[in-house]
């Protein structure tokens, strides 16, 4: 096959793809905004679905807060403790080092839906429940054991030379870890930030459990709510609208890091 017609036949199956997968995106998008009876848009093309989402029950922005704080907290637990984790599965030796890792890893085999109820047990005698900070506790816990795997491929792809340099000029393991690891291991970093974020955005099943409240709603959880309305009435053009909303940060957040996304999956594919 000459080189034009293979690429000819890649951007041909390339773009059927991306159309393929875009097509429910922009279906949800156009539905969210076109005329439709039982809906708040039903002259024309406009945003009266939007404006219908704003001030459903406690509010989007409400809705939009709670799923930041708790996306953001998920991050930020665990960036911290992946990093502390797989930098000591890297590079330390300490007995049951092998067996604690593989333990660590096999979690991701264990449904999380059926943890929920020991969670939900656990966070009330902490007096955590229904707390949007005991949630993110939750959603981390499950980010972890990927999260971990991840960093410590990121640091065993890293010569140990450079630490050694570094622990030669009178830098110690700490000092070593955040003032020249972290900044060799980014691309990793930044694949876990994004799938714990996304991961924890998207979620559904442990607020739909662990929070009542419903000002504590977070967006998916509301979103499911606004379908349940009375007399069998649905409201698909602000259920649409809601969906757009919960996608958009998505698909902004992967655009702009998906080169390092793809960087971080690759570390350590090539160590040696």
């Amino acid at each position: 096959m000459s080189p034009r017609l293979w690429n000819t036949s890649y951007y041909v199956l390339a773009g059927s793809l991306a159309v393929l997968f875009l097509f429910p995106l922009i279906w949800t998008g156009y539905a969210s905004v076109a005329p439709a009876g039982a809906t708040s848009q039903q002259d024309g093309f406009g945003f009266g679905n939007y404006v219908s989402l704003l001030g459903y029950d406690a509010g989007l922005w409400r809705y939009l807060w709670n799923s930041t704080y708790v996306s953001v907290l998920t991050v930020a637990f665990t960036l911290a403790l992946s990093i502390l984790g797989g930098y000591a599965f890297a590079r330390f030796k300490f007995p049951g080092k092998d067996t604690l890792f593989i333990v660590t890893i096999a979690i991701l085999m264990v449904p999380y839906s059926t943890l929920l109820i020991p969670l939900y047990s656990m966070l009330g005698d902490l007096g955590l429940r229904n707390s949007l900070f005991g949630l993110a506790l939750v959603l981390t816990l499950y980010q972890l054991p990927f999260a971990i795997f991840m960093m410590r491929i990121s640091f065993e792809a890293v010569p140990k030379e450079i630490e050694e340099s570094a622990m030669c000029d009178g830098a110690g393991t700490f000092g070593v870890l955040t003032r020249i690891m972290l900044f060799a291991v980014w691309p990793g970093l930044i694949t876990v930030g994004l799938f714990s974020f996304l991961a924890a955005w998207n979620d559904f099943i442990a607020p739909l459990i662990l929070v009542s409240e419903a000002d504590k709603a977070v967006l998916p959880v509301a979103i499911a709510n606004l379908r349940q309305q009375s007399m069998g009435a649905i409201d698909f053009g602000a259920t649409q609208a809601g969906v757009v909303v919960m996608a958009l940060p998505c698909l902004v957040l992967f655009a702009l890091l998906q080169r390092h996304y793809v960087r971080g999956f690759m570390s350590g594919a090539i160590k040696g």
